[in-house]
């Protein structure tokens, strides 16, 4: 029986993991030069870290989450995304005592598990890079994080990505709001779509994020919460605004713009592409926002956090697409060929003297004819190849050939194994 991969999931083969290794290898180097250092949590957690945080009315909890009990009646669940679990985390290890930093500011990096209709960069298991920065609440952390995702997709090379931003207000602001939102929608409940009725007492904004058609003609005509700031929000969103501009950081606003999860207030934002990948309109490889309730909810202090996600899979579309020339080649410093069994020992015995002097190198293993040797070398894109045979191992010396230009040199194998980078420039 020839057994597949669940649906959902994807191989990740050689070929694609180095488009996925530099990816990560540039998130590092843009996430430490903000001081941001990595975190690892558990891919699951007890069910109620994220039903009570990430919400009970968002589609994750409703519908996506992979749960289960263990066998030992713990009702556990497959991490849906990355806050929740680093904030339990932040606060189960106390990072907030006076002896850590104020933002404590971290990255991840790992799979998360959804339970959705998978569609084109969109899977069951997908994969997320994201930062948080945890106990502070200042405009200037959230341009900040905002500022840090854009310098990832300058660096990234997809430069042409759109930033919109909005705000939730604080707590009483939100609540002011949906009611406003409950009473502009009773009159049009039986034209809305079956989630948006079964969303509008539980969390009428959710409604403001419906993809249905019907529904967003609807919510076109709804009330903007930028008119039920109260003071010290508005404040709190010039200031955002202000500092973007300071920074020169183009933004648009989106009053319909929510998020999935119900644990966001004040900031939140997303970054957009109009990549034809995405099969036209804009769709969001980046998002996030500041939380100011959640680490409290998890038994930790009241200040607040701001972080962003970005969905790995629909990034890869986004780079093969706008800039391929951002994947690294594999490449061989030097490939060597052998031409009988003496030659292939001396191959072999050179060829872990030089890997420990940091040289990538390979060879022939499956003793066909020289030629097919050579034409190996240049497949696997080797700068250099050597033949080694009968008189190299008589001589001490072989041939070694530049595989771009066709020069050889006749090289002294002690010298080469002594030096091998004088020779492999």
């Amino acid at each position: 029986m020839e057994y597949q991969k669940p649906k959902g999931t994807a191989d990740l083969l050689p070929g694609t993991t180095n488009l996925w290794e530099k990816v990560e290898e540039v998130a590092r180097e843009v996430f430490d030069q903000f001081g941001y250092r990595g975190i690892r949590t558990p891919m699951f957690e007890d069910y109620n870290v994220f039903s009570r945080n990430v919400g009970d009315t968002s589609d994750i909890v409703e519908k996506e989450m992979y749960d289960f009990h263990d066998k030992g009646d713990r009702h556990i669940a497959l991490r849906p995304e990355g806050t929740a679990g680093v904030v339990r985390a932040y606060v189960e290890n106390k990072l907030y005592g006076p002896e850590y930093p104020k933002p404590y500011k971290v990255y991840y990096m790992g799979p998360m598990f959804r339970y959705e209709r998978p569609q084109s960069g969109r899977q069951r298991e997908f994969h997320q890079i994201g930062v948080e920065a945890l106990n502070n609440e200042s405009p200037q952390i959230d341009v900040e994080v905002i500022a840090m995702a854009m310098q990832l997709f300058k660096r990234f090379g997809v430069p042409n990505v759109k930033l919109t931003i909005n705000t939730l207000g604080d707590k009483q602001v939100r609540e002011d709001y949906r009611e406003a939102l409950i009473n502009f929608l009773k009159p049009h409940y039986d034209e809305l779509s079956s989630d948006s009725q079964e969303r509008m007492y539980r969390n009428p904004l959710r409604v403001l994020d419906s993809k249905d058609a019907g529904d967003q003609k609807i919510v076109a005509q709804a009330p903007s919460i930028l008119d039920y700031l109260d003071e010290e929000s508005q404040n709190y969103f010039d200031q955002v605004q202000s500092l973007l501009r300071e920074l020169g950081i183009d933004y648009e606003i989106d009053t319909n713009m929510v998020r999935g999860l119900d644990y966001y207030n004040h900031t939140i934002f997303e970054i957009m592409s109009d990549s034809p990948v995405f099969g036209g309109g804009y769709t969001t490889v980046c998002a996030g926002g500041r939380y100011n309730g959640l680490i409290s909810q998890l038994g930790g202090p009241e200040e607040g956090g701001i972080g962003f996600g970005m969905g790995v899979e629909r990034l890869m579309l986004l780079l093969q697409e706008e800039n391929p020339e951002f994947a690294p080649q594999d490449q061989l410093d030097v490939f060597f060929a052998s031409a009988n069994e003496d030659g292939d020992n001396l191959a072999f015995k050179i060829l872990n003297q030089i890997r420990d002097k940091g040289v990538v190198a390979d060879k022939d293993y499956s003793g066909v004819k020289v030629g097919k040797q050579i034409k190996e070398a240049f497949r696997r894109n080797a700068k250099y190849f050597a033949v080694f045979g009968e008189r190299e191992v008589d001589e001490g010396q072989f041939q070694l050939k530049n595989a771009a230009t066709k020069d050889t040199i006749d090289v002294k194998i002690a010298d080469f194994v002594a030096e091998p980078t004088k020779y492999l420039r």
